[in-house]
């Protein structure tokens, strides 16, 4: 059995995240990573108690929430690798967690935004689900939908996806391929435009107003004229490269000549 020292932490987790405190639920996750490591429920070994596992994997699963909230994904990588173990090898022997497909859903667009599109196929092609019961889930159907909008180019539904989300902490990762999806028509825009009325580079690039505009712009190096209400974009200056043409004509002149001896 779990110490009672982790079982009184785990406790005072699952009060202190649904209240919403993140700053003590990052405390309390540190000194239960310890508390588990001690107890051997971290790296698993031998044949550890069932209700163990169950806490061992919800403080996990808190803690791969706790890092989306507080944006850092570094440590989601962390956490949900861990909780491979419980999903994966011990699915047989736990009750199904309610956590699994959440997290499982927001890993698929950690991928999309990080642009390992391979990585993401072969991660669905990975999940204990029947091919036609992927879309039925709503927290891998997203990711699925996110997926084929970004190959089709319809970034306004992946845009309009975000309010869609099966859960709130979905939102960022929209949020961070939104801001890929920005930077690839921004480069777009200044390919094929010398400027445009501030009004139409908002509608392009999904911003709700002008400032939003204006600070991405000022991150662009792109000139603005409030007055005229139009963005002017920063041209990046074209290499030119010299050709000799004397000695393009000297080698042609060379090969002609080999060619005629050859025939």
């Amino acid at each position: 059995m779990a110490p009672p020292q982790l079982v009184q932490l785990y406790r005072e987790l699952q009060q202190v995240f649904t209240s919403g405190n993140l700053q003590q639920t990052g405390v309390l996750l540190t000194r239960l990573k310890i508390a588990l490591t001690q107890a051997g429920l971290l790296v698993l070994l031998g044949n550890p108690d069932p209700q163990d596992l169950v806490i061992a994997r919800d403080i996990l699963e808190v803690g791969a929430f706790w890092s989306i909230r507080t944006k850092d994904i570094p440590s989601f990588d962390r956490y949900f690798s861990q909780l491979q173990t419980f999903y994966n090898d011990f699915s047989s022997v736990l009750p199904p967690s309610p956590r699994e497909y959440p997290l499982r859903g927001l890993n698929l667009i950690r991928l999309l935004t990080q642009n390992r599109i391979a990585d993401f196929h072969t991660t669905l092609e990975s999940l204990p689900l029947r091919a036609d019961a992927l879309t039925g889930n709503p927290y891998i159907a997203h990711p699925i939908n996110l997926e084929q909008w970004l190959m089709e180019g319809s970034y306004s539904k992946v845009w309009n996806a975000r309010e869609e989300a099966p859960a709130e902490e979905y939102k960022f990762f929209v949020d961070s391929l939104m801001g890929t999806i920005r930077n690839e028509i921004a480069s777009c825009e200044e390919a094929a435009y010398d400027s445009l009325p501030l009004k139409d580079a908002a509608t392009l690039l999904f911003f709700k107003n002008q400032s939003e505009v204006l600070a991405f712009a000022r991150e662009r190096g792109w000139q603005v004229d409030l007055t005229a209400a139009k963005i002017t974009f920063a041209k990046k200056t074209e290499e030119k490269v010299e050709i000799q043409k004397e000695k393009l004509i000297l080698a042609d002149l060379h090969y002609a000549r080999e060619l005629e001896q050859i025939v």
